[in-house]
């Protein structure tokens, strides 16, 4: 943990509790720095809803395994809701067994792909371009100083050239991951606040929050295609039509109305229903992966101060989109931080999450 470690007084690299010299300048390390190391308390989280905690410590094990529990929960559903909406689809055409099984078949390469090439292709659409230790020493000291403190691989390091404050994480591993922060959080942010930003960003990755989300968006996305092609072709072809090349169209609604308006609109909700079902697992990642800085950090007022920069501050990111707005630590979309707690909203209220690091502050 990072608590466990000393800083050097000329870089701020965090060293070993046994070293003499700083790993990174070489320059010799203060013997008070060891003593006060030595006296420190290990930080002591309240008890809160929102977090799972097990005698004052965030039980980062049951977050772990609870992520990778629901990412299997989320894709069996997930698939089911597919099948059922291609067996709609294929009763509404004639043949509900071959909607079922290509719906299904979709869903299951589609996840593949997703979990495969999802992190290029978040990092891609949003423009973030990878820099190196020479480029940004600082950003990259920290995310390797957050990165031994959580016990993972380094993490690829990217900026996303915008004045917005935002950062992200993806990956499907953390052994396969990448860590992206702007260029207007480079500049606006202390060590300490940056610290925080990468720690809340590594937190997601060691949770396996970023696999979870990618499994949840590419999903969702293929509901929405899903229901679209199928309500657009409906209106076009005129109802249900046979897949039996032997049999011609049949009239609109033929067979029973009530069965068909029920399975039409079941259709048309179904991308709101996985759109509702992703944005609450996003907020509720959020909670936990600010806990997760601050595990690593042992320092709620390191993250709070930054949210609070945020609340005042402009989080636009021109690339982002509602396809990866739930990426990033705050809502990209808007250039105000403050939204409302709704269950329309990716992320929960800064307030809020401000209110609890005060609360873990006290």
């Amino acid at each position: 943990m990072i608590e466990d470690r000393i800083p050097c007084p000329n870089c701020g690299f965090l060293n070993k509790p046994d070293a003499q010299f700083c790993e990174l300048c070489g320059e010799p390390l203060p013997p008070e720095a060891k003593e006060k190391l030595e006296e420190k308390k290990p930080f002591v989280f309240p008890s809160l809803p929102e977090l799972p905690v097990k005698d004052g410590r965030l039980d980062f094990y049951e977050v772990i395994s609870r992520n990778k529990r629901n990412t299997v929960l989320l894709v069996f559903l997930f698939i089911m809701l597919f099948a059922a909406v291609g067996g709609a689809i294929g009763y509404l055409y004639g043949n509900y067994r071959t909607g079922l099984m290509v719906s299904s078949g979709v869903a299951i390469l589609w996840v593949m792909v997703a979990l495969i090439w999802g992190k290029d292709i978040s990092l891609s659409f949003v423009g973030a371009g990878r820099v190196s230790p020479e480029e940004e020493p600082i950003l990259h000291h920290v995310v390797e100083e957050m990165s031994i403190a959580a016990g993972i691989s380094k993490p690829a390091v990217y900026v996303v050239e915008t004045k917005g404050m935002n950062a992200f994480s993806t990956g499907f591993s953390p052994e396969n991951s990448s860590v992206a922060v702007t260029r207007g959080m480079l500049e606006n942010l202390s060590r300490e606040e940056l610290q925080a930003v990468i720690g809340h960003e590594i937190s997601h990755i060691r949770f396996y929050d970023t696999r979870l989300m990618i499994t949840v968006t590419a999903l969702a996305g293929l509901i929405v295609i899903f229901s679209d092609i199928a309500l657009r072709g409906f209106i076009f072809i005129g109802g249900r039509r046979s897949w039996d090349e032997s049999e011609e169209f049949d009239i609109p609604f033929k067979g029973n109305i009530i069965i068909t308006l029920l399975l039409l609109g079941f259709v048309a909700l179904s991308p709101v229903i996985a759109f509702l079902l992703q944005m609450a697992i996003s907020r509720k990642r959020e909670f936990i992966a600010d806990a997760g800085s601050v595990e690593l950090t042992r320092n709620p007022a390191g993250l709070r101060k930054t949210l609070e920069k945020l609340l005042q501050g402009n989080v636009f990111v021109p690339s982002a989109s509602k396809g990866n707005q739930h990426l990033f630590i705050v809502n990209p979309l808007k250039e105000d931080a403050d939204i409302k707690d709704t269950i329309f909203e990716t992320h929960p209220p800064l307030r809020k999450r401000i209110e609890i690091l005060k609360r873990m502050e006290a």
